[in-house]
């Protein structure tokens, strides 16, 4: 009886014990477009408790998602595309309007304010696991 319910207890701790999840996301929201616009942006901040790495991103509403940084030299304004963006452990890292921030290329339909697209971003770990989280994004008008 005493093994039986020392088994029992296991059960109950384990189904009871969630782990963390890999990343915290605030601030999520995707800018509108204007009709035709063939591309978009979304912005998040990303704040994890262990070292990642954002790997790749995509969304049915896009054919494909880069991330991009964007600087100014010399008074131009250059967009970059990264392979991979560290998110070092409990640092928030923004992805905002005029820096980083993920490109939506080949819109299927303009983004509309207050439609909700979908993101899945893939992460990798200092071990070389994968996950995989899903991000809903509000449609906003920059500045709203």
């Amino acid at each position: 009886m005493k093994q039986l319910l020392y088994a029992l207890g296991l059960l109950l701790a384990t189904t009871t014990t969630h782990a963390a999840p890999p990343l915290e996301i605030s601030h999520a929201w995707a800018r509108a477009t204007a009709p035709g616009q063939t591309v978009g942006a979304a912005y998040m901040e990303l704040k994890s408790a262990t070292d990642l790495t954002l790997v790749a991103a995509e969304s049915t509403i896009a054919a494909s998602v880069d991330i991009h940084t964007m600087s100014m030299k010399n008074g131009v304004m250059e967009m970059r595309m990264l392979k991979a963006l560290e998110l070092p452990a409990n640092q928030t890292v923004k992805l905002e309007p005029g820096g980083m921030h993920l490109m939506l290329n080949d819109l299927k339909q303009p983004l509309k304010p207050g439609e909700i697209i979908p993101v899945t971003l893939t992460l990798k770990d200092k071990s070389g696991q994968t996950t995989t989280l899903k991000v809903d994004l509000p449609v906003k008008r920059s500045g709203d």
